[in-house]
C-alpha cells in the first residue's frame, strides 16, 4: 500500500516578518509553479494566539510537512492552542535555509 501524499501547509509569516521576504517569495512561487496541492496561512503565530480552530484540522492531516520558521516554535505554536503536531511532521525554517532547500523537501514524493 503506497503513502498518501504529504499535507503542505505553507506560513506566510505576514505579521512578525521575520522570515526574509526573498525566501517566502520564492517557496511560495514554486509551490504554485508545482502541481501539488498546499494550503496557506497568512501567519500561524497569529492562528494560535486566537486559537484558530483550523489549526486542529491542520494538526490531524497526518503526513504534514510545513513550510514556517524554527521547528520548535511551530511545535510551540500547535501546543499553545491545545493540538500538539503528530512526531513525524516536518517542518522547514525559512529563517534558516534557503528556497530551493525548502521547496525541494516539501515537494519530494517519497516519505
Amino acid at each position: 500500500m503506497s503513502t498518501p501524499p504529504a499535507t503542505l501547509l505553507y506560513c506566510r509569516c505576514a505579521y512578525a516578518q521575520v522570515v526574509p521576504s526573498g525566501v517566502k517569495n520564492e517557496v511560495l512561487q514554486q509551490l504554485c509553479a508545482s502541481d501539488a496541492s498546499f494550503e496557506t496561512v497568512a501567519d500561524l503565530c497569529e492562528m494560535a494566539a486566537h486559537r484558530d480552530p483550523r489549526l486542529q484540522a491542520i494538526a490531524a492531516c497526518g503526513n504534514l510537512r510545513i513550510a514556517a520558521c524554527y521547528p520548535r516554535a511551530v511545535r510551540g505554536l500547535f501546543e499553545q492552542a491545545g493540538v500538539p503536531l503528530p512526531e513525524n511532521t516536518e517542518i522547514l525554517n525559512m529563517r534558516t535555509q534557503t528556497a530551493a532547500e525548502i521547496t525541494t523537501a516539501l515537494l519530494r514524493t517519497e516519505p
